[in-house]
């Protein structure tokens, strides 16, 4: 099987460090945008988009143009920047970039030659305090938000990929002998449950905190009476609670802890349900024929769309070189969950949370609620402050509402997918809250205040995280549920 490599352009690196470097070697010896444009054959212009880093050279471009400037390419990729001033500018670079900037609605400033150092400094040193000031405001609990913030910087440094899980897969699908494309049955999970010594038990009194529970003292694991582990949920739920178990996940010391736990069992799950070596296969193949479908690749492993999702974000940036962006929204605009590391900007609170936030109406995770019915899944192009995204979406209904699962990536990849040909387009200036969090000036002069309406706040809004190991599990439920069984079974 031939796998397609991974994007030419270099992993791993700080753009914006790297086209200081650049710039600082060029302009001490003397050279011109022009000459560095030549050794690469692109013009000017695109040297000076590598040097504020706007663009990343690939490969081949950064060995020519370190060659060029006498250096090894190792040493353009060096984190620290060449100068006390470049690492200035790359800071307040990085702080205009941020979505707390933009929703302030300050305008950018150009770090140019005729700012002086001490103006520079001053302007982030402000910036900081600005920032530290919004944090204590909002330093009540927050722990959840502040973790979840957190775990998703650390799945977007490593693409979302966990090689260490894809490995553990493999294994368990050797183990439990599953043949290369065979389906994850009934006989297959329990066969693989077996290996790992232990005993389904269907029963009709699981804790309605829960989704299954492990009996680590019996050697058991519960699951719902009525689970079809064909599809449908429960097919996730045990492989969920096989993969704790694989993993040895111990009780959680923290929400941090308990969220990455959450992760791995998820993450482990899909990658049983959806094996790398026969998923990568298809999306390549899917790929060199510009048909990439979310919905065809949903459909080749008989998992939810949602699922079929998750995975493809897995996969697509290590094996593809496509980075992608993943949504899940509720009908009302608030953000479930995301991820993305295509640069396409979420708003986030002042903790860098995205969830609970109100995705801009004009995205195609919010647009696809209003589009006709039955006429096959969605897509839309979408022109932002960051480029232009190409998104496909579908809605889905669950126990808790409606949803929208959305995967997008930037307007250069979308020739790979189907639906690219969309004549649906948008475009959002958000986080500028004039673009849609504000109502429309016309609208504001014929009813502001004149109109009352009353909320209605989900309760979640003003609750605390459920304490515990396990938040929301009722253990005193669990743990009277294992001693009843254990009883009828002595």
């Amino acid at each position: 099987m031939t796998i397609p490599s991974q994007s030419s352009r270099p992993a791993s690196i700080d753009p914006l460090v790297l086209g200081r470097h650049v710039r600082h070697l060029r302009t001490s010896q003397g050279k011109t945008l022009d000459d560095l444009g030549a050794v690469i054959g692109r013009a000017a212009s695109q040297i000076s988009a590598i040097e504020t880093g706007k663009r990343t050279p690939s490969l081949e471009q950064l060995a020519a143009i370190a060659h060029e400037l006498g250096v090894k390419p190792a040493d353009l990729l060096n984190p620290r920047p060449p100068s006390r001033r470049a690492a200035l500018e790359i800071t307040w670079e990085r702080i205009q970039g941020s979505p707390e900037y933009a929703a302030q609605g300050f305008t950018k400033v150009r770090p140019a030659k005729s700012l002086p150092d001490q103006a520079l400094q001053a302007l982030i040193g402000m910036h900081v305090e600005l920032q530290r000031v919004r944090d204590e405001r909002v330093a009540t609990p927050e722990e959840a938000r502040r973790a979840n913030a957190a775990l998703r910087l650390e799945m977007r440094a490593q693409d979302d990929y966990f090689p260490a899980l894809e490995a553990t897969a493999t294994k368990l699908l050797a183990m439990a002998d599953v043949a290369p494309g065979e389906a994850m049955a009934h006989g297959v999970l329990l066969r693989m449950a077996n290996k790992l010594g232990l005993t389904l038990v269907f029963v009709p009194d699981l804790p309605h905190s829960t989704r299954s529970v492990l009996d680590l003292k019996h050697h058991r694991l519960f699951l719902p009476k009525q689970a079809n582990l064909v599809t449908g949920d429960h097919r996730s739920a045990l492989l969920q609670a096989l993969a704790s178990y694989v993993l040895k996940h111990q009780e959680p010391q923290d929400f941090m802890e308990f969220l990455r736990q959450r992760v791995e069992a998820n993450y482990l799950a899909a990658a049983v349900l959806i094996p790398e070596g026969r998923a990568v296969e298809v999306l390549a193949h899917a790929k060199a024929q510009r048909e990439l479908s979310l919905e065809d690749f949903r459909d080749t492993f008989g998992v939810s769309y949602e699922m079929a999702a998750h995975r493809f974000t897995n996969l697509a940036t290590r094996h593809l070189g496509i980075q992608v962006h993943f949504l899940k929204v509720q009908s009302n605009g608030v953000i479930h969950k995301a991820y993305e590391n295509d640069g396409l900007l979420f708003p986030t609170d002042p903790l860098g949370a995205i969830e609970g936030q109100f995705v801009c109406r004009f995205m195609a995770a919010r647009t696809v609620f209003d589009r006709v019915q039955g006429k096959g899944p969605y897509a839309q192009y979408t022109d932002t402050p960051s480029g232009t995204y190409w998104a496909t979406s579908h809605v889905k209904n669950a126990k808790d509402g409606i949803f929208s699962v959305t995967v997008g990536c930037r307007f250069e990849d979308s020739r790979f997918f189907k639906g690219r040909d969309t004549r649906q387009r948008e475009a959002s200036s958000c986080p500028d809250p004039n673009c849609c969090h504000l109502p429309p000036s016309t609208l504001a002069a014929q009813w502001g205040g004149l109109a009352w309406p009353a909320a209605r706040p989900h309760s979640s809004v003003l609750a605390a995280m459920p304490s515990g190991a396990f938040p929301g599990v009722d253990l005193t439920d669990v743990y009277q549920f294992l001693e009843r069984h254990a009883k009828a079974t002595d």
